[in-house]
């Protein structure tokens, strides 16, 4: 290759590194939203849990998706003659806050104690409920199975599956849904990093778009990155039909799907920002952080921009042993295009710890607004 060739390539590559430096950068400001977070304190039945996606049943209903969660009284600050069951969802009217009203559900055991909403059709273990979408075919969700291991891992679980569960009949209550689980092909799950998909959907220009990780172990400690297909919106559950993004091109093997953001979580969003007109990426850095971080991209499959830390949660300085995770944006509660809400979770690495305060283990709400930095 000629010194003038390479020069030329060189600069091409470069090119869109180049045009993103020179573009004004986004301002961004927070505001917590006590008013939101109220619609999520309740005293008694459905009293917390973590995960916290959303999405859009309807024009004025959201669906909630939670992970373990808190049935029973809260007395003096604290849970009293509780359990907790290892998924729950929610039901949102009204979009606005003032108005707002959440009714929760679960299911019960044959002797009517409270149990998960949705359990593994195989038997094994539980499932924590990760992003959703609702599309012409009906209501689709994204399970992970994990199993107890009783300490053998660092932290006494492993992850053994990735269902799509696909509901027929959303417009119907809850309880009546009829849920189809069918076995994602393309997870793998080993002592050497687990692949998994949705971390977050997104639906675009008739396609949607379902995120995962891919993880490496480095020194023991998981290193996960985002990865990302993408299939028609008619054939989200035809898995021959999925197609993996390899950095440039669509293609049939998961196994090329390109490493497209590091120190990623399990759970983050991906959503459309109209008064950007970029798509936004949230996530706690390196999945446990008090760091809740943002990126930006033209398309959704990048490239992204920088990370930028936008808050800091004031939890993990309560007191030795606070986590925080599961940050996510909620575009279908966002009521301009120059705001995103943001939710993440606040909770501790000693059981009774979380128990004694019910503080903890509730979404914490924030408003992202966004503005444009001119320059001088």
């Amino acid at each position: 290759m000629s010194a003038k060739k390479y020069v030329f390539r060189i600069l091409w590559l470069l090119a869109p590194l180049l045009v993103a430096a020179c573009m004004p950068q986004p301002e961004v400001s927070v505001e917590i939203l006590p008013r939101w977070e109220a619609l999520f304190q309740k005293e008694d039945g459905w009293t917390g849990a973590d995960g916290a996606y959303s999405l859009a049943l309807s024009d004025d209903q959201i669906l909630w998706l939670f992970g373990d969660t808190w049935i029973g009284p809260i007395v003096g600050g604290r849970h009293e003659n509780a359990t907790i069951v290892n998924n729950s969802i929610g039901i949102q009217r009204h979009k606005n806050p003032a108005e707002a009203l959440v009714e929760f559900y679960y299911g019960k055991t044959p002797d009517g104690k409270p149990a998960a909403f949705i359990q593994p059709a195989d038997g094994r273990g539980w499932f924590w409920i990760y992003h959703g979408i609702r599309t012409s075919e009906g209501l689709f969700l994204f399970l992970v199975q994990i199993i107890r291991t009783g300490g053998e891992s660092d932290l006494g679980f492993d992850v053994i599956g990735n269902w799509l569960a696909h509901v027929s009949n959303p417009h119907d209550p809850p309880a009546q849904w009829h849920i189809e689980q069918h076995k994602i092909p393309w997870s793998r799950f080993s002592v050497s990093g687990d692949t998994l998909f949705g971390s977050a959907l997104l639906e675009d220009d008739g396609y949607i778009y379902i995120y995962g990780i891919t993880e490496e172990i480095i020194s023991g400690f998981p290193q996960k990155h985002m990865i990302l297909a993408r299939v028609p919106e008619s054939r989200l559950g035809d898995f021959d039909r999925w197609r993996f993004f390899d950095g440039s091109r669509w293609v049939p093997d998961f196994a090329n799907a390109s490493r497209l953001i590091g120190q990623i979580a399990n759970e983050y969003t991906v959503s459309f920002q109209s008064g950007l007109d970029k798509f936004v990426v949230v996530y706690s850095e390196n999945g446990f952080s008090e760091n809740i971080v943002l990126r930006l991209a033209p398309e959704p499959y990048g490239p992204w921009d920088e990370p930028v830390i936008f808050y800091q949660c004031p939890e993990a300085n309560w007191y030795e042993g606070i986590i925080c995770y599961a940050a996510k944006g909620h575009p279908d509660i966002s009521m301009t295009s120059d705001e995103l809400i943001v939710t993440y979770i606040a909770n501790s690495m000693d059981f009774y710890q979380m128990a004694a305060d019910a503080r903890l283990y509730r979404p914490r709400f924030l408003r992202v607004s966004f503005g444009v930095q001119t320059e001088n």
